[in-house]
């Protein structure tokens, strides 16, 4: 299994390579910083906009293989991902950023995963009742409806519990309070301000899930082998749980390499909803601020997370599928 898992990191590092240079490609091409350094009052001449740009690693005399050479040469050989138009370091920027949307998205990623399958499961085991048609009507409901009006919704939700109550309960912006102290009310107030995106973005998330292991599951249990296992002396819920089950759950864990950096990408809007200053509130922002190395920064970062999600997806695969094994 580490031997095919390895070979398949091998494969998506290339990938992650190729996806970045074309996206820089694209990036410098297309994006001109020198052009808004220009807008600025008091208005600089062009000498000193090329001066300010060629000092940042911006040259736009350069041409874009020549900017792309000395762009790889600073990755290579320092890890230094370039600096922005107004002066910031990408490392600085990106290192600050990339633990707010990691700390954001890691539970709901994990909280969708694990009550989308429970749902699916469950709901699968009770078909056509009345259980059943009320989580997957609300599955598909969460699947059809773009994520940012749902991230608004449970905001606003979360406003009128805090209005209800007459006092604020959950923290609908932000990260933390500004200047708390370390110790257990700094974990309170953490906890206040992580409830609502996380919420928000499991109640999007985990629709898919739940209807796909409904489906899939539904498929095998009158499969033959799960009649045998039945004729053998097993109870129905039994045949599920022992066969159906870990059969249906592989198209799911296939699916893991793509649900991922969906709630990544769909959590750039939380992340402006509900004013997180992450990877996704940056991305944006580098675009609007014409960029090149924060845009390509944010793309190799979403290509390795779709890599990472990926290499879940394969483990999984691995473990309830032998013959990937033998492959």
């Amino acid at each position: 299994m580490l031997r095919y898992l390895a070979k398949r990191g091998i494969t998506y590092v290339f990938m992650i390579f190729l996806t970045t240079s074309a996206g820089y490609f694209l990036a410098v091409s297309s994006l001109k910083p020198a052009l808004l350094e220009q807008e600025r009052i008091p208005r600089p001449t062009p000498e000193q906009v090329a001066s300010s740009m060629r000092l940042k690693g911006l040259d736009p005399d350069l041409s874009p293989w020549e900017r792309y050479v000395q762009w790889l040469t600073g990755i290579v050989t320092r890890w230094d991902w370039g600096r922005s138009p107004n002066g910031a370091f990408i490392n600085a920027e990106f290192g600050d950023r990339v633990w707010i949307s990691t700390r954001l998205f890691l539970g709901a990623i994990i909280l969708t995963l694990v009550i989308g399958v429970a749902l699916g499961v469950y709901s699968a085991a009770r078909q056509y009742k009345f259980q059943d048609r009320v989580i997957t009507s609300y599955s598909y409901l969460a699947y059809i409806v773009p994520a940012p009006i749902a991230y608004f919704l449970v905001q606003l939700g979360a406003i009128n519990i805090n209005e209800t109550v007459g006092e604020r309960i959950f923290f609908v912006t932000g990260i933390s309070t500004p200047g708390m102290a370390p110790g257990w009310a700094q974990f309170v107030d953490m906890l206040a301000h992580y409830a609502v995106p996380t919420i928000a973005i499991t109640l999007v998330g985990w629709g898919s899930y739940q209807i796909a292991q409904r489906q899939y599951l539904l498929d095998n249990v009158n499969a033959d082998f799960v009649r045998t296992a039945r004729a053998k002396g097993l109870t129905r819920n039994q045949a599920i749980s022992r066969h159906a089950l870990r059969v249906s759950f592989i198209p799911v864990a296939q699916s893991i390499a793509f649900t991922i950096p969906a709630i990544f990408a769909g959590g750039f809007f939380a992340e402006k909803i509900f004013a997180w200053p992450g990877v996704g509130s940056w991305s944006i922002d580098a675009i609007a601020l014409q960029d090149v190395n924060a845009a390509t920064a944010t793309l190799a970062y979403g290509s390795v997370i779709f890599a990472i999600g990926a290499i879940l997806a394969d483990f999984a695969t691995t473990l309830v599928d032998p013959r990937v094994r033998v492959q």
